[in-house]
């Protein structure tokens, strides 16, 4: 069975990750993490997006101020991360391709929508609102609001909870490594969705995941 026939099929509730998956936005983060480092005279390391990729927006504010010494509260960290993407999430940052035309055959299916991020709440609902497809989704959630961050399967089963479905008839979308482990994690089925900054993890992510697709286009065309 291809992944077009089971979403009409089999799946109740189809869970997306936003960054990376829904929204284009993984190539402005790096940059932001090497500018505020870089109040603080620290560059940035190599390692870093490595490390904290899955983390909750929360759990990364930890991370940094454990590493880096960072001599604010984790909240004022948080807030300054907020206000350096806003300008980008408001007027940067477009949705994925295929992304509405795909949301808009879900809906008319009758399938319930769900998010499931790390990012921050309010960044979250800037873009989607902004995009104008925070209709679509019954449920918006972020690693802040469960114990752990992705790989933990916590976050999915979250949303999945708030939509009242089982694990075993959710698809996830996700982009990143860690992010398809808490979907599996959370014994739902996953989709891998090719992004250029984590192009380089393209052949795990494909063993990793039941699914794969360049872009959302694959699963509304010919339809």
């Amino acid at each position: 069975m291809t992944l077009k026939d089971e979403l009409f099929q089999g799946i109740e509730a189809v869970l997306f990750d936003l960054d990376g998956t829904l929204v284009d936005s993984m190539w402005m983060w790096e940059d932001i993490d090497r500018e505020y480092l870089g109040r603080f005279g620290i560059e940035l390391p190599g390692d870093l997006q490595d490390l904290i990729q899955g983390m909750s927006f929360s759990e990364t504010a930890v991370y940094f101020k454990e590493r880096f010494i960072i001599p604010h509260s984790l909240e004022d960290i948080k807030a300054e991360w907020n206000r350096m993407a806003w300008d980008k999430y408001s007027n940067e940052v477009p949705l994925k391709e295929g992304v509405l035309p795909f949301l808009k055959k879900l809906k008319e299916k009758g399938i319930l929508m769900g998010i499931a991020t790390s990012n921050s709440k309010e960044l979250v609902e800037l873009v989607i609102t902004k995009l104008g497809v925070m209709d679509y989704f019954d449920s918006i959630r972020t690693s802040c609001e469960v114990a752990k961050g992705k790989p933990s399967p916590d976050i999915y089963l979250l949303v999945a909870e708030d939509l009242g479905a089982k694990s075993a008839n959710c698809l996830v979308f996700e982009d990143i490594i860690q992010g398809i482990q808490a979907g599996k994690n959370a014994g739902m089925k996953v989709c891998s969705v090719y992004d250029r900054n984590s192009e380089e993890d393209d052949d795990k992510k494909k063993e990793l995941s039941d699914y794969y697709i360049h872009t959302y286009m694959e699963l509304i065309e010919n339809e």
